[in-house]
């Protein structure tokens, strides 16, 4: 016969929790292995009912379970394994594998439960839920990466043969001795139009396009123009200001061109995102030197952004905008790091809307 010291010594070494209750739900036997699930040690549990271990809403009603099957024999638990939650001593709830099987003793009917911890399972489904999500969500970027180089190609096309067609209009019509014709002036402003929407289409093609990057002197303010310019064709609508006030063209910066540009766009037009709705709808770029960095700032007139909102700020896939992709920030901020720099937010101050900082070194190169 196997000897009491003897069987709690096997109950300790168990790696799964063991709990007998007896018919009135009160705890027998608690191992060592539902101490470490639970937080309780054995003294604080054995003699109470086992109801302490389950949230309230199964508690209240656990002790007219085991009456019920006692009466029916109509099993809800006992000889089938399921998952169940549990309570921690600390108030936190616990997801439980359970089995319980049923022995008739001298004292009455014992129920035998066998508990596996599903914490580390659970944790590591939802890790594996959350890289196949963001595996989808990098494949569609990757798709809209090549789409949006593919578009602004075709698009380019019958773009160019229309600002022909509109020169060689007007050409025509001055030949024809009829100067003063109002037409001809349409068809100059439709060139120039033209041109226009044929030079922003351009600068969507060299941003999507995948370049290896290249440091080269570029022209600060002549790039956040270019910036500008992108993010005003997708906010007409809005009436949003975009003011640069960096006029010193011949300022040149050792960087990637290509790669700056889209941590300004995505600053910019984050930063239109949240005027849009404001009664003053500004975006003010701005641009501060030292000796070793050049700050460029982008401010709003936004609602700003809470403590809470900047804490997540950087990290990837945790966006908040409806049909954005959660990663242009986590981007930009490697991009900026890359160059030497780095991509910051001010502290949330009331009635003040967010500012972002992009400081990149005088001397700025780009990692690989």
């Amino acid at each position: 016969m196997v000897s009491s010291s003897c069987l709690h010594s096997v109950l300790d070494t168990a790696v799964n929790g063991i709990i007998v209750i007896d018919d009135n739900g009160t705890i027998l036997i608690y191992n060592r292995a539902c101490e470490n699930m639970f937080g309780y040690k054995s003294a604080e549990v054995v003699g109470k009912n086992v109801n302490t271990l389950m949230p309230s809403a199964i508690a209240k009603q656990h002790d007219q379970f085991i009456r019920n099957y006692l009466k029916s024999g109509d099993p809800k638990v006992v000889g089938i394994g399921r998952e169940v939650v549990g309570r921690h001593k600390d108030g936190t709830e616990i997801p439980i594998e359970l089995s319980v099987g049923e022995a008739q003793t001298e004292s009455g009917h014992q129920f035998i439960g066998v508990l596996k911890d599903l914490r580390a399972t659970k944790e590591y489904e939802e890790r594996l839920r959350v890289l196949q999500s963001n595996l989808v969500t990098m494949t569609r970027v990757n798709a809209l990466d090549e789409m949006g180089a593919a578009i602004a190609h075709e698009v380019n096309q019958p773009l160019t043969a229309l600002m022909l067609y509109l020169q060689t209009a007007a050409r025509r019509a001055r030949a024809a001795d009829q100067p003063d014709d109002p037409m001809i002036s349409l068809m100059d402003k439709a060139v120039v139009e033209a041109e226009r929407a044929g030079h922003i289409i351009q600068r969507m093609r060299n941003f999507v396009e995948r370049q290896a990057p290249q440091c080269i002197g570029t022209g600060l303010a002549t790039l956040i123009d270019d910036c500008l310019e992108l993010v005003r064709v997708g906010h007409e609508a809005d009436d949003v200001e975009f003011i640069s006030t960096f006029v010193d063209y011949n300022y040149q910066l050792e960087l990637d061109s290509v790669q700056i540009q889209q941590i300004l766009v995505n600053l910019i037009r984050n930063a239109g995102e949240a005027v849009k709705d404001q009664p003053v709808k500004q975006v003010i770029v701005s641009v501060e030197r030292d000796d070793d960095n050049v700050f460029v700032k982008v401010m709003d007139t936004g609602p700003g952004l809470d403590e809470e909102a900047v804490s997540h700020l950087f990290k990837a896939f945790t966006g908040t905008k409806r049909r954005g992709l959660g990663i242009g920030l986590a981007i930009s901020r490697s991009i900026a790091q890359n160059h030497g720099g780095d991509l910051l937010v001010e502290p949330y101050e009331e009635g003040k809307g967010a500012t972002f900082t992009l400081r990149l070194p005088v001397n700025s190169k780009a990692t690989s």
